[in-house]
């Protein structure tokens, strides 16, 4: 099923290169068809004991590509899974303005199987190989149009995934030729315990940076932006489930699974680290508040929390990493309402300066409420999902004992008080603030609805019964140690 889960996404995308039906009926029930298939295959896998490898292609007796779903694997490839078909829904009808359907959504197949491959990887080798795809199957998406903007962007996107893939590649290939294995054991791979620590901990701080291209870590966050010019369907895939998840979900893979917490806890790598990711979360929001166009303003915010949710991995800590998983799984909640509701916006208004949202709720009363839910999300406030997730990261670096962790909890609460600058004021100025212009509605339609509706109501559930999804967390966690 694992095999399966994969391979459904890409026979629907060969059959919408092939076929190119004209009907826009025919491509989104082919479109939602397999996405909600694959989607129903992982939810088998997710629920279904057992964790036995499934071998894809063997190189050798120390390179395989291969499957095999663990605790962590479940987390990110849950979150795939649930989000993906809804961004498929909020899709069909957003690029109903841009053109090019069938090539947009053949491209967002094929990510959706590698972005699961990612999650099912059963070693480092195998991670590698579906990494380097998703930046290949992505970067069609950001180019969509070929329009000079979308090049370029598509440009910078390829320069830093590749160049980010040659420095994992060195850690790669570290881990193999001092560990002699790569398969992901918790704890880390015991054989590198025995290698000059000097060398360990520069291919650590290499890999670390190499698969945190994709998730912006500072100062290879640029790319991020500049893909803002790509359909809201790409920049929510890119900023809420595939691209920049897929970067922590590799640098936790790196960090527990590889070269081991034990080996890494309080030594400089771990230090420079953390400090980069205390400085990416202080960058982000800063310059969130400076951006005044709607996307790029979300893009600063998404770098800003998946250096959030690095904090929390690189604590090394049970409580660290569970507190960082959950705001993974938060913050694409969050995030992809946020951009799918900037999207509606700027399709159906032509707005797309933040600063034009003052009245919006006159136009869009459905679009700006979800907004101002969202956005109170993302700030904190109790008790929505964001606070829940913000306090477990403060508690859990207060309680490592580690300067490091205690600057962590003070920067979460400058960050904080920046977010509710750059989203909950534009949020409440659409209800505050008399509108520009006149007051005609054009709320989107019952696809971008009922995709919105039902991240909204997971969000709101997760606020008030988060304890399942907390305690299968925290067991992922103490099983990565």
């Amino acid at each position: 099923m694992l095999l399966v889960s994969t391979l459904i996404p890409v026979i629907g995308a060969a059959l919408l290169f092939l076929l190119r039906p004209r009907s826009a009926k025919l491509r989104g029930w082919l479109v939602m068809v397999c996405s909600l298939t694959t989607t129903a295959c992982v939810a088998w896998c997710l629920f279904t004991p057992g964790d036995h490898p499934v071998v894809l292609l063997r190189l050798s007796t120390l390179l395989t590509v291969s499957f095999r779903l663990d605790g962590l694997g479940r987390v990110f490839a849950g979150l795939v899974a649930f989000l993906w078909p809804l961004a498929s829904l909020y899709g069909l009808e957003y690029m109903r303005h841009e053109g090019g359907e069938n090539h947009f959504f053949g491209f967002y197949l094929i990510s959706y199987a590698v972005t699961l491959g990612i999650a099912f990887s059963e070693n480092l080798m195998s991670l590698y190989v579906f990494y380097e795809l998703l930046s290949l199957a992505t970067l069609p998406l950001v180019m969509h149009g070929m329009k000079a903007r979308n090049v370029r962007a598509g440009r910078t996107y390829a320069y830093y995934c590749l160049g980010g893939a040659a420095l994992g590649f060195m850690a790669l290939a570290a881990i193999i030729y001092y560990g002699g294995a790569s398969n992901f054991t918790p704890g880390g791979i015991a054989g590198l315990a025995a290698a000059p620590q000097g060398v360990v901990l520069t291919m650590y701080v290499l890999g670390f940076f190499g698969f945190g291209v994709k998730a912006a870590v500072f100062p290879l966050h640029r790319w991020l932006p500049e893909a803002g010019v790509a359909p809201t369907p790409v920049t929510a895939l890119l900023h809420a489930v595939a691209v920049v998840k897929a970067g922590v979900f590799a640098v936790t893979r790196l960090t527990y699974y590889s070269f081991g917490a034990e080996l890494l806890r309080g030594t400089w790598a771990q230090t420079l680290c953390m400090t980069v990711a205390l400085v990416g979360i202080l960058f982000g929001s800063g310059m969130a508040v400076r951006e005044q166009h709607m996307k790029r303003r979300l893009a600063y915010s998404t770098m800003s929390n998946l250096s959030y949710v690095l904090f929390g991995v690189l604590l090394m800590t049970p409580q660290g990493l569970a507190a960082g998983l959950t705001h993974m799984v938060y913050h694409g909640l969050m995030k992809i309402a946020l951009f799918c509701c900037v999207g509606a916006v700027m399709i159906y208004t032509g707005r797309s300066d933040i600063r034009q949202m003052r009245g919006l709720s006159r136009n869009m009363p459905f679009t700006a409420a979800v907004f101002l839910v969202c956005g109170a999300a993302l700030v904190g406030v109790p008790p929505l999902i964001g606070f829940g997730s913000k306090w477990a990261l403060a508690t859990a670096g207060v309680a490592s004992g580690s300067w490091m962790g205690v600057a962590g909890a003070a920067v979460l609460l400058i960050s904080a008080l920046l977010t509710a600058i750059y989203v909950l004021v534009p949020a409440i100025s659409a209800y505050a603030l008399p509108l520009d212009g006149e007051a005609e509605k054009c709320d989107p339609g019952w696809q971008i609805k009922t995709a919105l509706c039902v991240v909204l109501a997971a969000v709101v559930v997760l606020s008030f019964a988060p304890q399942p999804l907390g305690r299968f967390l925290a067991q992922v966690a103490a099983g990565a140690m």
